[in-house]
């Protein structure tokens, strides 16, 4: 039992790949939310805006919404599990919630067997795998659908069958925009939802900004 019952309950991150096919292999609940998030925000690039003049009203149009990309470390520990008496645990470690990481940039075997028959009887078009939709999952105000870029693993601690029972993660995503989306999937609506809570959010910090920037003339 915590020492803190007045504590505020802490909401865990997440790492979701929607697939229609399998939906629970791709549910990752992060153990520990990271100590440290780095996000980095770009400017279409000028190849994105070509064809647009170099007068002032030209620079100020925005031909799309930014890249965003999202990288953070996490940290997987089966001690406590371990200790709870968990078979998966026992069994596996943590190599289920790595697993469940790396299957997101993977397409399915059954998708792969069926092209590769598809290929074999001479059909003229094969369309490549789809992935699933991943969703970053950082509190409320931050679900957005996302590209996993990198994973990195870092296994520090095993059990005697070798499986991993401590490890590191450092991942990697791009934030996926509207402008990847047609309207008819449900990353469209999900980004711009996104959007609306952090137009909402910046206009109640602009209106406190207001009010200092009010209070500091009067002095």
């Amino acid at each position: 039992m915590s020492s803190f019952p007045q504590s505020p309950k802490v909401t865990k991150g997440a790492i979701v790949g929607l697939d229609p096919f399998n939906p629970l292999a791709s549910i990752v609940v992060f153990q520990y939310n990271p100590s440290e998030l780095t996000r980095s925000v770009s400017h279409p690039t000028s190849k994105e805006r070509e064809g647009l003049s170099d007068t002032p009203v030209g620079t100020l149009r925005l031909t799309r919404a930014p890249r965003e990309n999202i990288s953070a470390n996490l940290i997987l520990d089966a001690a406590d599990q371990l200790e709870s008496g968990s078979t998966i645990a026992s069994t596996a470690g943590v190599a289920p919630q790595l697993a469940a990481l790396q299957m997101l940039l993977y397409p399915k075997t059954a998708l792969v067997i069926a092209n590769t028959l598809l290929a074999k009887t001479g059909s003229l078009e094969i369309q490549p795998p789809m992935g699933p939709l991943t969703l970053f999952v950082y509190g409320l105000q931050r679900v957005v659908p996302v590209q996993i870029d990198s994973l990195s693993f870092q296994e520090e601690l095993h059990g005697p069958d070798l499986m991993p029972i401590r490890a590191r993660v450092s991942v990697s995503m791009t934030v996926l925009t509207y402008n990847n989306f047609t309207t008819s999937q449900p990353g469209y609506y999900l980004y711009l939802a996104h959007q609306a809570v952090q137009e909402a959010m910046a206009t109640v910090g602009s209106i406190a900004n207001l009010g200092d920037i009010a209070g500091g003339a009067l002095l």
